[in-house]
């Protein structure tokens, strides 16, 4: 038997005032992304900006149905909008933030398995990293160099 040890490494700020300016200002597109988001189910709003090589900043929020497995994330709407508008560009950084209307949310609220796997597919696809911010409503974001960092073992064309 062999073990395997997989190590994440992401770094924490207090809040986003430690943050870059340009990343505060991606953090800033993605709440108000989040703040049209259509989530009249989970009362969860969450809002994605992508930041692309050659300046333009792409944003989505997240799409509920009433048919639940039939809406999207903020993330892969954002990541679809890109790949299908800029198709040759590449995406270096994207900001996620959520809310809740019930509660306040203030722990970072990282992708979920789903869109890990489709920015992992990009990240492929452009052989390049995509830094990835997160947070809540307010509070610590938590940054993530690469989706390797979030999604260690990522599948993709290799494997087919």
């Amino acid at each position: 038997m062999k073990k395997i040890i997989i190590e994440a490494h992401l770094d924490i700020f207090d809040s986003m005032s430690e943050l870059p300016e340009e990343i505060q200002k991606l953090l800033n597109k993605a709440q108000q992304a989040r703040e049209n988001a259509y989530a009249p189910y989970s009362h969860f709003r969450v809002g994605a900006a992508l930041q692309l090589a050659g300046g333009e900043i792409i944003t989505g929020n997240n799409q509920e149905n009433a048919a639940f497995p039939s809406g999207l994330c903020a993330e892969r709407v954002a990541v679809f909008h890109a790949g299908s508008n800029f198709p040759n560009e590449t995406i270096t950084t994207m900001a996620i933030t959520a809310r809740s209307l019930n509660h306040t949310v203030t722990v970072p609220t990282p992708p979920c398995g789903a869109c890990r796997q489709a920015l992992a597919e990009y990240e492929v696809k452009q052989k390049s990293p995509i830094a990835i911010y997160f947070m809540g409503e307010k509070g610590k974001v938590v940054r993530a160099n690469s989706v390797k960092d979030i999604l260690p073992l990522i599948f993709d064309s290799s494997y087919l």
